[in-house]
């Protein structure tokens, strides 16, 4: 991936940070963000430590302007964006313990507007700056579209985001796909599940060898990738 920029939502903990440090590796420049600059100091010294290329820029993706912000670094310090990568998402309260009919109307809002308006802010932004053969991926989990119990509204943003990359397929000429790489051992899952690294390497192999025709707003998942 010498050469490319890729832009990465959330790219401090678990599967993002697991993304970005995939992304450095394979020598992309990587351009990410969190709202943790604490955080993002200390992933961006790691990476460098590594031999990794990669710009930090705090940023909330609930705002618009803070990711219009991004992508333009992203656009001006590595040229036109090859790869967006939606992963910044919020869960408040225990997985599996928030059922839907009791969740507050805070943590509902911001659940959507993280999770799903986040996507749709990260995509929206970055289309100016977009390579011809770029790549649009949003995270996802099979609860978007099989529902449990518990799972509240984290699970409505997530359906949400879900159609806003079959929408972005639809309306726009860019490949864009949902990346599910089933239950991955971050806060989330309370450390339940496979490594992040695992998860990374699906992101990865999503934007580097799946078939671009099978970008149209599927659901990418580790079945998809040993099919192929």
């Amino acid at each position: 991936m010498d050469g490319q920029t890729v832009v990465v939502t959330g790219g401090t903990r678990g599967i993002g940070r697991a993304t970005v440090e995939a992304f450095a590796d394979a020598g992309a420049h990587v351009v990410t963000c969190a709202r943790d600059a604490d955080a993002l100091d200390d992933l961006a010294e790691a990476v460098r430590e590594s031999g990794g290329a990669i710009t930090t820029q705090r940023a909330d993706v609930r705002d618009e302007f803070d990711v219009e912000r991004l992508v333009e670094t992203a656009a001006r310090e590595g040229g036109t964006v090859d790869v967006v990568v939606a992963n910044a998402g919020v869960y408040h309260g225990d997985a599996g313990e928030t059922p839907v009919d009791r969740e507050s109307y805070g943590a509902f809002d911001d659940a959507v507007r993280t999770n799903a308006r986040g996507v749709f802010a990260t995509f929206r932004e970055a289309r100016p700056h977009l390579a011809d053969d770029a790549r649009l991926l949003a995270l996802s989990g099979g609860i978007a579209r099989d529902a449990r119990e518990g799972f509240g509204a984290y699970a409505v943003s997530k359906a949400a985001a879900e159609a806003l990359v079959r929408q972005f397929a639809a309306d726009t000429e860019w490949p864009a796909a949902v990346v599910d790489p089933g239950a991955v051992a971050t806060d989330l899952t309370g450390g339940r599940g496979t490594d992040p690294e695992r998860a990374a390497d699906l992101v990865l192999w999503a934007t580097r060898d799946a078939d671009p025709d099978r970008l149209d707003g599927s659901v990418l998942d580790r079945r998809a990738m040993r099919e192929a």
